[in-house]
């Protein structure tokens, strides 16, 4: 597992006042949701939103992971043979059905879209798996000089499973001792900090191998700051 070395210079992108204050906010919101049911955890904000996406929304989600998947990649300078080996593709936002689920998803946690990086399609075949590992970002890691600027930490994720595998496949807290079983349409949702703001690192979690069937989910993942604006580029 990770870590990180602590550093007494404050990092304006990994900013655990901002952090705190966006999981409070979204906290707020979501247990005013008659439709969002907490997962209770003493060291760990979960939540989970049944059929949040009706079958026709995923069947249609489904075919567009299909027609664009390519094998996964993880971030250079962390890369371990089988650690992830599903195929997985970038949504296009500016489509007009990737928009309108998009904004459903971003409005259940209060948080505006532009926040959330481009919503990734991930397909898991018989055997194929994500190794346990963070969604926040690991400022000790090289790939934060680019990551760091380009939208700050990230704060919550929110994924959907569009189908039901046969076997396997579940999403796995190990340091939580939770597993969350794929439901079709469901939506889960995590803070990847504390309420204080600072990294989680009990959040660890992992996609386990499909072992009968298929199983795919999108996955968006909300920054600190305005995604959008800070990585389009600007008109000269």
């Amino acid at each position: 597992m990770q870590t990180d070395t602590p550093t007494k210079e404050f990092d304006p992108n990994n900013d655990p006042a901002k952090l705190a204050r966006i999981g409070a906010h979204v906290t707020k919101r979501l247990d005013a949701n008659p439709l969002v049911q907490q997962v209770e955890h003493a060291d760990a904000q979960l939540y989970i939103y049944q059929g949040f996406l009706s079958a026709k929304d995923c069947k249609t989600l489904i075919a567009k992971i299909d027609a664009d998947a390519v094998p996964s990649t993880l971030y250079a300078g962390t890369e371990q043979a089988g650690f992830r080996t599903s195929y997985s593709c970038h949504l296009n936002r500016w489509d007009a059905f990737i928009a309108k689920v998009e904004a459903r998803m971003s409005d259940v946690l209060g948080i505006d879209n532009d926040y959330a990086e481009t919503m990734q399609g991930q397909r898991y075949q018989v055997g194929q798996e994500f190794k346990a590992h963070h969604d926040f970002f690991h400022p000790s890691q090289s790939y934060w000089v680019h990551e760091g600027p380009g939208g700050g930490q990230r704060s919550w994720t929110a994924m959907i499973f569009l189908n039901e595998p046969k076997e396997g496949g579940a999403t796995e807290f190990p340091h939580l001792g939770l597993g969350i079983r794929p439901q079709a349409g469901m939506m889960l949702m995590w803070n990847n900090a504390k309420p204080d703001g600072t990294l989680n690192y009990k959040t660890l979690h992992t996609g386990t191998p499909v072992t009968r069937g298929v199983k795919h989910i999108i996955t968006k993942w909300y920054r600190q700051n305005d995604w959008l604006e800070l990585t389009t580029p600007k008109m000269s």
